[in-house]
């Protein structure tokens, strides 16, 4: 019978990642995009983790490549339709994670009225830290994140400025579809994304609990 699936390594089985987009309003600006009343949702597939020491792989058919650096929040219980006032009791900790983006491919689908899975879900698109429990963060609307490329600082935010919180996100999503334990909501990215090329290396922080390093590549297939 098999032993009990640790949080620590929840990329190896997680089954979701549920990331929500245009949730910080600078970003929303810079990308020439609107706020909107409810959150914009999209998914990648368990094998776009990348856990540290993997690099960000570039698919064959990326021309621009971008970083978006993510506060991810992970499931530790099954939920369907969570109160939000109850949603916090579902979380188990949480990670860094980034949204690695194939940006002309996005803003192809875009022009096209077209699902963003070709930018958004190859493999190697979620690069996550190490697992931080819940403990280790009282206040998740209270961090800041920072992400430099090469050195060069890039983004830097507040969690505090999400649009949509912690607990309506989770509770919104589970009333679309269930979530399960070790489940990643990715919550969103702050303003200052931008373009990453084969070799470069990313540097990203939540600053003083836990901090990752990426390196990125040309897929070779």
């Amino acid at each position: 019978m098999a032993g009990p699936r640790p949080l620590s390594r929840f990329w190896e089985w997680g089954k979701n990642i549920v990331c929500v987009g245009r949730n910080y309003s600078d970003h929303v600006r810079e990308m020439g995009s609107t706020v909107l009343r409810e959150p914009v949702l999209f998914l990648k597939p368990s094998t776009a983790y990348a856990p540290e020491g993997s690099p960000v792989l570039v698919p064959p058919y990326c021309r621009t490549l971008h970083h978006e650096l993510e506060l991810g929040v992970l499931m530790g219980r099954r939920g369907r339709a969570v109160p939000e006032a109850a949603a916090m009791d579902y979380v188990a900790g949480y990670a860094l994670c980034l949204d690695m983006t194939a940006r002309d491919v996005q803003d192809e689908c875009k022009e096209k009225g077209l699902p963003w899975t070709l930018a958004k879900g190859f493999t190697s698109s979620c690069p996550v830290s190490a697992f931080v429990p819940k403990e280790k963060i009282p206040d998740p609307h209270a961090l800041r994140l920072w992400l430099k490329v090469n050195g060069e600082l890039r983004q830097d935010g507040e969690t505090s400025a999400m649009i949509f919180s912690i607990p309506y996100i989770i509770s919104y999503i589970s009333k679309i579809m269930i979530l399960e334990e070790g489940d990643l909501i990715l919550t969103g990215t702050p303003k200052g994304v931008g373009p990453v090329k084969e070799n470069d290396e990313i540097e990203a922080a939540i600053d003083g609990v836990v901090s990752m390093r990426v390196q990125v590549q040309r897929a070779d297939y």
